[in-house]
């Protein structure tokens, strides 16, 4: 497998490490992985759903702008800790981070729970979101070069798409923690906060047993411990029974260590070397993000202002919106490695804002109730969600092994900045309700804005679908280096 030469120097080895792991059916291990992993996703949710819910305001006497920087405060820790943990998830290791980012926001989320002060929980909830801000950068690395390849897509839109899972469990347990009638005003909150630490104690037992990537491995100089990763992965699958067949020679590559990268390297990379991927991975995040944000931010005051849905109420509308962002990722996921990346984002990006449009029409002219609103919504994001989820795959499997984490790392923050101005600006089109025009045009724009980052990505998309990641993007150590795809 290996060529006798030591790790470290700039002497070429040959590694039939991504072949193997490629080659490899589904098994126990792989749902391991989904498991144990993908539960951040799960707790971003969570915990955006019980933040949201301010049953905090009243014990800590917060105003609403103060209860509002709750939530930003939180976002911007996750931007934060995604730049930190994705440049030290490329140098340290993938399982390090995993482990570590995890336990940042167990620590941080229970703490936050004691919250006596203003300044107590907004300085907690910043440290939980540098976990979790790291955990997308680590996880998706994870992901993406442990599971096969003809998997990938299916695994990784799905995972990003049990964000909802946990907003729903969040939302149900606000059902009950925030109900005076069960619970003391001032427990129910804290409670709350507790539930994503007690799940993740068992998440991070099990991601103790996940290995470092093989992937990683094989290109920071230690590639005898990579292959021997693999040989206890394919011994594992074996013990099921499975006959796995020899991987042909012709499909190994030549390494060496992978070189030291400073800032000015890394944005040539970018810029120079996969300016076309940038800006492909530029625009699926932004339009995703922006669409999301306008509408989830400000679904609660639509149904207010227009419907006159109560304020009770209106969490009952949450649920089937929350359960079509869920299904779209789980159902459609499996197409975009079969039916192809480039077309599924197209028509993901274009079907939702094409919904969105036509709802937009009926809103215009006064037809829809708070139901047939939300059903609109729904299937809208049935569509947006899974698109929204291609995005985070798509910068995670089109630049080089070497910067994944923060190819994650910066285009997740660039998201995240370009969608925080989508509930301020919709949320001044709402107003008090009195006017459709003003919102009309803003669900037009929005729907425009998604056809159009699904447009991108036709035009400058990259066929991933069933290709080993060393195929989408020459590792940076590579022996000889190839010129970019």
């Amino acid at each position: 497998m290996t060529a006798a030469s030591p790790a470290g120097t700039a002497t070429p080895q040959v590694s039939l490490v991504p072949a193997r792991m490629d080659r490899l059916p589904w098994t126990r291990f792989h749902w391991s992985i989904v498991i144990g992993l993908g539960v951040s996703w799960i707790l971003d949710g969570l915990e955006i759903q019980i933040v949201s819910a301010a049953g905090f305001q009243q014990t800590l006497h917060m105003s609403s702008v103060e209860v509002g920087f709750t939530g930003t405060i939180y976002l911007i820790g996750q931007v934060v800790g995604a730049l930190y943990f994705g440049r030290l998830t490329d140098k340290i290791g993938r399982k390090r981070l995993f482990i570590l980012t995890l336990a940042i926001y167990l620590v941080a989320s229970g703490i936050a729970g004691f919250s006596f002060s203003v300044w107590f929980l907004w300085i907690f909830r910043f440290i939980a979101g540098l976990g979790i801000g790291g955990e997308y950068t680590a996880i998706n690395s994870a992901i993406d070069e442990l599971i096969p390849s003809r998997y990938r897509g299916r695994v990784d839109i799905a995972v990003n798409g049990t964000y909802w899972g946990g907003a729903m469990i969040g939302a149900t347990a606000n059902l009950f923690l925030l109900d005076p009638n069960l619970l003391a005003v001032d427990w129910g909150w804290r409670i709350g906060f507790f539930i994503g630490p007690v799940l993740g104690l068992i998440i991070i037992y099990l991601r103790r047993h996940i290995p470092e990537s093989p992937r990683w491995l094989m290109t920071h100089g230690r590639l005898e411990e990579a292959e021997k990763t693999v040989d206890e992965i394919e011994a594992g699958v074996q013990r099921e029974g499975v006959t796995l067949t020899p991987v042909p020679p012709e499909k190994a590559m030549s390494i060496v260590e992978a070189p030291r990268l400073g800032f000015r390297t890394v944005s040539g990379i970018f810029l120079k070397k996969y300016p076309k991927r940038s800006f492909l991975g530029f625009s699926m995040m932004v339009t995703q993000s922006f669409l999301y944000n306008a509408i989830f931010f400000t679904y609660a005051l639509v149904l207010h202002n227009f419907y006159h849905v109560s304020d009770s109420d209106t969490s009952w509308y949450f649920f089937p919106f929350a359960v079509g962002n869920l299904l779209g990722p789980l159902i459609l996921g499996p197409l975009f490695d079969t039916v192809g990346r480039r077309k599924m984002i197209l028509g993901t990006y274009g079907f939702a804002g094409i919904v969105l449009a036509v709802s937009a029409a009926l809103f215009s002219a006064g037809t829809l109730n708070a139901t047939t609103q939300t059903i609109f919504w729904c299937v809208s994001f049935f569509f947006a969600s899974a698109g929204a989820s291609s995005a985070y795959l798509t910068v995670s499997e089109i630049f080089p092994l070497e910067l994944r984490g923060q190819a994650i790392s910066y285009f997740f923050a660039i998201g995240q900045v370009a969608g925080a101005v989508a509930p301020t600006v919709f949320g001044a089109l709402v107003g008090e309700g009195t006017e459709r025009g003003p919102l009309t045009v803003g669900y037009y724009v929005g729907a425009g804005i998604m056809i159009l980052g699904g447009l991108v990505a036709w035009f400058f998309g990259v066929n991933a679908e069933g290709q080993s990641l060393e195929d989408v993007a020459d590792p940076l150590s590579k022996a000889p280096a190839a010129e970019a795809r």
